[in-house]
């Protein structure tokens, strides 16, 4: 792979600031491809979402469009029609249901989950044949954001400095010193793309006092956004790893064998396999995200992104719910009536085939019963 064109400058570091502003940046981008990981099973947030129906299928945002339906409004304005998802194949059918105007040709399914290099790696190796100028962006179908002109505008810059050679990621500023993000360390302005700035480093999910100490240096989390030229991802992970870029290429060039190929590609996150080690050599760059976001992770981060005031908060029909002297979520999905009383930072979640009651505070341990119906043998309700 060749050196970013523009090298890290050795002067105080800027103000993190995107050069395009929500209202001047272009919206279409000339050969930006957007690629949209579809993958996980969200078992923090049983029983509403199921391996047969992750999270990404859902509409967590009360806004009448799923998660991925949402970031497929928020990127079209850059791309057109040049976008790959890659999924799961048992979610393949929902996901050319909810994204009619994409196209199934535009849904890659994958035989089985490898992670997000697998996933990506291979979106980038088959948009490289398609478009040898092309740099893609990769963003999660899961996540929430708010503000999308300026998201629009830091991808915009973010493409820019991947048009220079760099792997870029989009930071996010942290709200609070939360421990379930990965963070970014933020290093000095880049000379020839304003509003993009070198990483030192990625840094894994910290305690609580370290997170404290991150927010206070300045830190970005790491929403997992990246920006890149496909044919220097590719690179960057044949330096890691030959043989896995070159199976990638493989079934780009002949797809016919990725059903052959695939099950012996590693299992490994694009973090680890190519950013982090890309990051420690100089060559990634992070624009900051001035919107917000969440990976809406269980019902405690459902709850705060929903909450309106100090009381219930309902995802779906308010009028099934009365609560009195409660507060909480409560997602009343089979259509059932739901009363809470006296209880403060309750969850409830009825979707007919099973019921969650837990509270905010333990909204993280609801992965654990995902885990105990499996050695249990309720395979049918995961």
């Amino acid at each position: 792979m060749s050196e970013p064109t523009s090298e890290p400058k050795n002067e105080p570091k800027n103000e993190p600031k995107n050069e395009h502003s929500a209202d001047q940046f272009p919206h279409e981008l000339d050969h930006f491809w957007a690629v949209i990981p579809a993958g996980g099973a969200g078992t923090r947030l049983w029983p509403l979402s199921r391996q047969t129906s992750p999270k990404f299928l859902h509409d967590l945002t009360g806004t009448g469009r799923t998660l991925i339906q949402a970031t497929y409004d928020r990127l079209v304005p850059l791309v057109a029609d040049r976008m790959i998802v890659v999924t799961g194949r048992a979610h393949q059918d929902a996901v050319v249901a909810q994204l009619g105007a994409l196209g199934p040709d535009a849904v890659v399914a994958e035989p089985s989950a490898r992670d997000s290099m697998a996933a990506i790696g291979l979106a980038a190796a088959l948009i490289e044949r398609r478009d040898p100028d092309a740099v893609m962006g990769s963003f999660a179908a899961d996540h929430a954001i708010s503000a999308d002109e300026a998201f629009r505008a830091a991808t915009a810059t973010a493409v820019e400095a991947a048009r220079a050679g760099w792997l870029v990621t989009i930071g996010i500023e942290p709200t609070h010193p939360a421990t379930g993000f990965g963070y970014i360390s933020v290093g000095d302005a880049l000379g020839d793309v304003p509003g993009a700035f070198a990483v030192r480093e990625f840094v894994e999910k910290p305690s609580a006092s370290v997170a404290a100490s991150y927010v206070s240096a300045g830190y970005r989390w790491n929403a997992g956004m990246f920006v890149v030229r496909p044919g220097v991802l590719l690179d960057l992970l044949a330096e890691q790893d030959p043989e896995f870029a070159a199976a990638l290429r493989g079934i780009a060039a002949d797809p016919s064998t990725l059903g052959e190929a695939w099950p012996s590609l590693p299992k490994v996150a694009v973090d680890h396999a190519v950013a982090e080690p890309a990051a420690a050599a100089g060559r990634v760059a992070v624009v900051p995200g001035a919107f917000g976001w969440d990976d809406i992770g269980d019902f405690a981060s459902l709850e705060a992104l929903l909450r309106t005031g100090d009381g219930m908060t309902v995802l779906g029909n308010a009028g099934l719910v009365r609560a009195i002297d409660s507060s909480g979520v409560v997602v009343p999905a089979s259509g059932r009536f739901v009363a809470v009383v006296g209880l403060d930072d309750v969850v409830v979640v009825d979707t007919g085939d099973a019921i969650l009651v837990t509270t905010l505070a333990r909204a993280q341990d609801v992965k654990s019963i995902v885990a105990a119906l499996k050695e249990d043998g309720h395979d049918h309700l995961v």
